[in-house]
């Protein structure tokens, strides 16, 4: 079957408005035409623009299949609301054109009672297939494999197999490996595609599959499944039981969406967001995502002020040293959320420790006793260029120094530290870091106002 190429598309407000027209006159042939040639994942993003009975009107209109490519592109709290406006019939009919992966994330999303009735509905080969599927967990191997795929035995010669994998393509979209099992379907290796095409007809399986194979557990964690196809480059990998059984497989669009998953909760950890929140959700959900770290940061100012008030004897004589606390404060900050932004973002790599905790410090003490002379000296002559006064601006300087020394091991220690403990080390930075390197800065500030004025 040739490939359907698909006219390009831009949603500008001029045609967002005639579209909107064409709804409201229910105009059946422009709405067609309009869609006729547009990609699936285009038109998802249009109807984002209307309601959903609007949009359901829009997908009526459309093929069966072009309608299940839409709903399974539209994002999952966006559909889970979409598909209410449904029927069991007509959800059923949608389910039946996924992969099995698709259908159970869809089913998965939908209350208990529905998804029975949609299951008891699902074509024969496609309902065990998704039974087995929904009782993995979600962020699983498991839950992310899909079932359909191409599965040779050794025993067949070049031509059985080609013979074999025209017969089981017609229940597979897309394809990049030929697996390798035994009889009783454990996991022996992979063919390459080419190899297959290029070798002799009477040529056994057996002797020209690759027995290296990478291959994942049905319970490792999505995120590891992840980890192993961008180490190895894969476009797909096998997932097997804890008997080696192949299962099933990932492929790379599945991983896509993990990682980026993954991206959008740690910028929004970072970012002091405590849950996975949309702008044009409620607004409580807002409120709520965000008012935690909100309220840790005014509990940091409240112990800055109050730590400030310890020193009021010191600022009585000499005023000028309040001057240098937002300058103390922001390189602090600044210094620790380059810390724990950069360690945040390397144990990403699962070998990020390997060369050694001791090793990783040291490079970073090099580069904080850098920074840190180098500020120092900076703020050493400005200090002394604005101001006159040359104890002062080795207080200053002095302390700023150190505040960069240790607001560089605090911001590469803490997000190690809450990984060990298997916590996500995002948390360790944004809003967490920049209060705990405000409060360490005025400290070691005011200690060495203290102790050399």
């Amino acid at each position: 079957m040739p490939v359907k190429e698909f006219a390009e598309f831009e949603l500008t407000t001029e045609f967002r408005d005639r579209f909107q027209q064409a709804l409201d006159e229910r105009d059946a042939p422009f709405i067609y035409s309009s869609l006729e040639e547009v990609n699936p994942a285009d038109i998802s993003s249009l109807l984002q623009e209307f309601t959903n009975e609007e949009s359901k009107y829009v997908l009526d209109l459309l093929t069966l299949q072009v309608r299940s490519k839409i709903i399974n592109d539209l994002e999952p709290e966006t559909r889970k609301t979409f598909l209410s406006t449904y029927s069991v019939e007509e959800l059923t009919a949608v389910v039946n054109q996924l992969d099995s992966d698709d259908a159970a994330d869809i089913l998965n999303e939908l209350p208990i009672k529905t998804s029975e009735e949609i299951i008891a509905g699902l074509d024969s080969d496609l309902r065990p297939q998704v039974i087995d599927l929904l009782r993995y967990d979600e962020n699983v191997a498991g839950g992310l494999m899909a079932k359909e795929l191409i599965r040779a035995r050794t025993s067949w010669t070049v031509v059985e197999c080609i013979d074999e994998i025209r017969k089981q393509a017609e229940n597979v979209t897309k394809f990049y490996t030929v697996w390798v099992v035994d009889e009783n379907d454990k996991l022996l290796g992979k063919l390459a595609l080419q190899k297959l095409i290029i070798s002799d007809a009477k040529t056994l399986v057996k002797d020209i599959y690759d027995d290296d194979i990478t291959s994942v557990e049905t319970y490792m964690e999505d995120r590891e499944v992840a980890e192993v196809m961008k180490k190895y480059d894969l476009e797909s990998v096998a997932v097997v039981n804890v008997q080696g059984q192949l299962v099933g497989r990932v492929t790379i669009d599945d991983v896509v969406d993990v990682i980026s998953e993954q991206a959008e909760e740690e910028r929004q950890l970072m970012s002091g967001i405590t849950e996975d929140v949309e702008e044009d959700d409620s607004l409580w959900k807002n409120v709520r995502a965000r008012l935690p770290w909100l309220l840790i940061g005014i509990f940091g100012g409240m112990l800055s002020a109050r730590f400030m008030g310890f020193f009021e004897q010191e600022l009585a004589k000499v005023t000028a040293i309040a001057f240098f606390v937002p300058l103390i404060q922001a390189t602090g900050g600044n210094v620790g959320i380059q810390s724990s932004g950069l360690v945040v973002q390397s144990l990403a790599s699962p070998g990020y420790l390997d060369e050694g905790l001791w090793k990783r410090l040291v490079k970073v003490f090099s580069v904080a006793l850098l920074n840190g002379v180098l500020l120092s000296l900076i703020v050493l002559g400005s200090t002394y260029l604005f101001f006159n006064n040359n104890k002062l601006s080795v207080i200053v300087s002095f302390a700023l120094f150190c505040v960069v020394m240790f607001s560089s091991f605090v911001g590469t220690i803490t997000p190690i530290i809450i990984n060990r403990l298997g916590f996500n080390p995002a948390l360790a930075s944004g809003p967490f870091i920049t209060t705990t390197s405000d409060l360490l800065g005025l400290t070691i500030y005011f200690v060495t106002v203290q102790v050399l004025i």
